[in-house]
C-alpha cells in the first residue's frame, strides 16, 4: 500500500507514471524522496548530454567554417597567381609582337634602301660631317663652366599629316632617318618603293630639307639628341612632325 501511495504522489506531482514506477524500482522503494532524487539526477545529466552535444556540434561547425575559409582563401590565391601568371605571359607575347614589329621595320628599311639604290644607280653617298667648332676662349672662372646640354638615347617624334591627324612615335637615337621616313610611309598607307613619291623632311629650325644621303645617317648625327623634336614633312605636300624639348 505505501508503493501505491508512493506512485500515486509522484504522478500527482507531475512525474510520468512510466517513469516514478522506474524510479522507485531502481531505488529499491526507498520512498518518495529517493524515487525524486533519482528522477532529478536522470534530468540533470541528460540536460549536460544535450549541453555537451550542442557544444560539439557548435565545434565542428567552428571547423567546417574554417576550413571552408581557408578553402576560399586559397581559392583566391591560386586565382590570383593564375591571373599574375597570364599577365607575365601577356606582357612577354607584347613584347615578342613589339620585337617582331621592329624586326619587320628594319627589314622594311633594308629593302627600302635597296630600292632606292637600283631606282638611283646605286648607294647614296653618306653627307660628310659638318667641321668640329673651334674650341673657344677658356673662361677665367673655373667654377662658372658653361652647363653641357644632356643627350637622350631616344627621340620622340610627332608627325601632323595634311589631312590634319596625327602620328607619334619613339624612335631609338641611333636609328636612320629613313626609319622616320618609312614609319609616315606605312602608316599613309602606301607600299615602300610604291608608284609614290618617297617622303621628304624637313626641319622647322633652322630650316633645312634632308636628302637622300641624310636618309642613311643616324638621328643623332642630324641633331636629333633631345628627347623630343621639331621636324616638318612634305609627303609630298607639306605635312608637320613636331615636339618639344624638355
Amino acid at each position: 500500500m505505501a508503493e501505491l501511495t508512493a506512485l500515486e504522489s509522484l504522478i500527482e506531482m507531475g512525474f510520468p507514471s512510466g517513469r516514478a514506477e522506474k524510479a522507485l524500482a531502481l531505488t529499491g522503494n526507498q520512498g518518495i524522496e529517493a524515487a525524486m532524487d533519482w528522477m532529478l539526477e536522470l534530468v540533470a545529466q541528460k540536460q549536460r548530454e544535450r549541453e555537451e552535444r550542442e557544444e560539439r556540434e557548435a565545434l565542428e561547425r567552428e571547423r567546417q567554417r574554417r576550413r571552408q575559409g581557408q578553402e576560399l582563401s586559397a581559392a583566391r590565391q591560386r586565382l590570383q597567381e593564375d591571373e599574375m601568371r597570364r599577365a607575365a605571359e601577356e606582357r612577354r607575347r607584347e613584347k615578342a609582337e613589339e620585337l617582331a614589329a621592329r624586326q619587320r621595320v628594319r627589314e622594311k628599311i633594308e629593302r627600302d634602301k635597296a630600292e632606292r639604290a637600283k631606282k638611283y644607280g646605286g648607294s647614296v653617298a653618306s653627307r660628310p660631317s659638318p667641321p668640329a667648332p673651334e674650341p673657344g676662349p677658356v673662361p677665367s672662372s673655373p667654377s662658372q663652366e658653361p652647363p653641357t646640354k644632356r643627350e637622350y638615347d631616344q627621340c620622340r617624334i610627332q608627325v601632323r599629316l595634311p589631312d590634319g591627324t596625327s602620328l607619334t612615335q619613339t624612335f631609338r637615337a641611333r636609328e636612320q632617318l629613313a626609319a622616320v621616313r618609312l614609319y609616315v610611309e606605312l602608316h599613309r598607307g602606301e607600299e615602300p618603293g610604291g608608284g609614290h613619291d618617297p617622303v621628304q623632311l624637313l626641319s622647322g629650325f633652322p630650316r633645312r630639307a634632308f636628302s637622300e644621303a641624310d636618309m642613311e645617317r643616324p638621328l643623332q648625327e642630324l641633331g636629333m639628341k633631345t628627347l623630343w623634336h621639331m621636324l616638318s614633312a612634305r609627303c609630298p605636300s607639306p605635312t608637320l612632325l613636331k615636339g618639344q624639348e624638355p
